[in-house]
């Protein structure tokens, strides 16, 4: 499994010959020019994992490409036009012999009920576990944890035990668009420092950045 960070949320990943793009937000513009795209994953309907402008200019691009989300997504895929597959709850779907599985849930707190839409994580052919915005554990063996550090709902406390809860083999960092470049320092160093004395290999991943696993 190859994973290309392209910026935020927003992940280019290559497994058993598919192309998986994940969330197509705000923060960033470069995933409009990719192409080959089979599948467009979306976690939930906030605007920096799903921004419809992009999703329509990814599918003009790449009008063979599947859509996976929840319900909370689909409504407004349905308004837009696009066909889409719902897999949420516990549900699974499998395209080309890779399976996405689905952890549903609610998006983690901001403060009471603002901003609390379905949210669900999806498990990536047995291997790598996207949570969206949650700290859901699947409560499965996870090879490579896409671990969120920054946000209104999240610091790097909770992102460091969320970690140590699921135990992958290895993490990297997301949802962490909103940060300088020049000043991700902490919000990737510091998993870093304790993850390592857990025998978990976090990789400090930055916007263009690649890495198989």
């Amino acid at each position: 499994m190859k994973i290309k960070k392209i910026g935020h949320c927003c992940l280019l990943i290559k497994t058993r010959g598919l192309t998986i793009l994940t969330d197509p937000g705000e923060f960033s513009v470069e995933q409009n020019l990719v192409t080959d795209i089979d599948v467009v994953l979306i976690t939930h309907e906030h605007s920096d994992h799903f921004h419809a402008q992009s999703v329509q200019e990814i599918l003009k691009n790449n009008p063979q490409a599947q859509v996976v989300t929840n319900s909370s997504v689909g409504k407004k895929l349905t308004e837009m036009g696009v066909a889409h597959f719902v897999v949420e709850g516990r549900n699974n779907k499998s395209l080309n012999n890779v399976v996405f599985e689905a952890f549903d849930g609610k998006h983690e707190e901001i403060f009471e009920e603002i901003g609390q839409v379905q949210n669900t994580g999806y498990f990536i052919d047995n291997k790598l576990f996207y949570p969206g915005d949650s700290f859901h554990n699947p409560e499965r063996q996870v090879d490579v944890l896409a671990i969120p550090v920054a946000g209104p709902w999240c610091k790097i406390a909770d992102a460091i035990r969320y970690a140590l809860k699921v135990k992958p083999k290895f993490a990297f960092p997301v949802h962490d668009g909103m940060l300088q470049k020049e000043r991700v320092g902490g919000a990737h160093r510091i998993p870093g420092l304790v993850l390592a004395e857990n025998d978990i290999k976090f990789i400090a991943m930055n916007a263009g950045d690649e890495i198989e696993f």
